[in-house]
C-alpha cells in the first residue's frame, strides 16, 4: 500500500496570486493543506472552522512560511456563524474571489434501517445545508464585483456510486452534486465558475476515526486501482487546480480524484 508524500509537491507558482479565498474545515486533513497551499500559490486565505485554538496555529504557520492568512471562526451549520466568517474576507480584503467548502462529516456506519434520524440531519446539516448557507454568501460577496470568481465543494467517491453501508454520508455527497451543478448554471453568466472534487480514501483525522486499524487501511487501499490511500495534499492539488485560470472554461464538474475507483470495476 501507498501512502503518498507532500514531500512530493512542494513546488508552487504563484497560480493564485493576489487571490481572495476562504477555505471552511481549515484546521485539518485535506482543509488544513489545502489552506497551507493556496498560501504559497499567492492567495490571501480566509480560514474557517470552529476551532479556534488551531485556527490560529494555522495562521500563524502560514505566515511563518511567508503566506498571508486570517482566521474566522466558523460553524457551517448556523447561518449567523457563516454570514460573519465571509464577512471577515470582505472586511479584511474588500473582496472574495474564492472559495473551497470543505468542512464535512461522517454518517453513522451500517443498515439505512438502523441509522438514527439524529444522525442524518446532523450529517446532512454539515455536509449539505453547509455547503448551501457557505455559498450563499461566498456567491453574494462575489456579486459584489464584476470580475466573478470560482468555488470548489468537496463531494466523494461516495457522490458518485453507491456506498454501502454509508447512506448518510452517500445522500449528502450526492445531494451536493445537484448543488453545485445547478449553482454552476445560475451564476455562470455572472462568470462565477462552481465545481466540485470528489475524492477517494485521504489519509485525514476523519479517515484515521472511520478506518482505525492499519489491516483495515490495507484492505480499503486494495480495493483502489492505484493501491494507496491519497495524502490530504492530493486533494489541495485538485481544488486549487479548479481555482485557477487554468480552468477558467470549467464549471459545474465533479472531478473524481479516487484513484481510478470510479472509472469501474478493476480486474483482479
Amino acid at each position: 500500500m501507498t501512502y503518498y508524500s507532500p514531500e512530493k509537491l512542494t513546488k508552487t507558482h504563484g497560480r493564485l496570486e493576489d487571490m481572495v479565498v476562504f477555505v471552511t474545515g481549515a484546521t485539518s486533513g485535506i482543509g488544513e493543506a489545502a489552506a497551507r497551499l493556496f498560501a504559497a500559490e499567492g492567495a490571501k486565505v480566509v480560514c474557517a472552522a470552529r476551532r479556534r485554538d488551531k485556527l490560529d496555529l494555522l495562521v500563524g504557520a502560514i505566515e511563518e512560511e511567508g503566506g498571508v492568512a486570517v482566521a474566522a471562526t466558523c460553524d457551517v451549520t448556523d447561518e449567523a456563524s457563516v454570514a460573519a466568517a465571509v464577512q471577515v474576507a470582505l472586511d479584511r480584503y474588500g473582496r472574495l474571489d474564492g472559495a473551497f467548502n470543505n468542512a464535512g462529516q461522517g454518517g453513522a456506519h451500517g443498515a439505512l434501517h438502523k441509522i438514527s434520524t439524529d444522525n442524518f440531519d446532523r450529517v446532512v446539516g454539515v455536509n449539505l445545508r453547509g455547503v448551501f448557507l457557505c455559498m450563499k454568501y461566498e456567491i453574494a460577496a462575489m456579486l459584489r464585483e464584476e470580475r466573478g470568481g470560482a468555488i470548489v465543494n468537496t463531494s466523494s467517491i461516495g457522490g458518485l456510486i453507491g456506498n454501502g453501508g454509508n447512506s448518510a454520508y452517500a445522500a449528502t455527497k450526492w445531494g451536493l452534486a445537484g448543488l453545485t451543478k445547478s449553482a454552476a448554471l445560475d451564476y455562470a453568466r455572472h462568470r462565477i465558475r462552481v465545481n466540485a472534487i470528489a475524492p477517494g480514501a485521504t489519509r485525514s483525522e476523519m479517515f484515521d476515526r472511520w478506518i482505525d486499524t492499519e489491516e483495515a487501511r490495507e484492505r480499503m487501499a486494495a480495493a483502489f486501482p492505484m493501491n494507496g490511500i491519497a495524502h490530504p495534499d492530493d486533494m489541495a492539488r485538485a481544488a486549487l487546480l479548479l481555482l485557477t485560470e487554468e480552468t477558467r472554461w470549467t464549471t459545474g464538474v465533479i472531478l473524481p480524484c479516487d484513484a481510478g475507483m470510479s472509472a469501474g470495476w478493476k480486474v483482479m
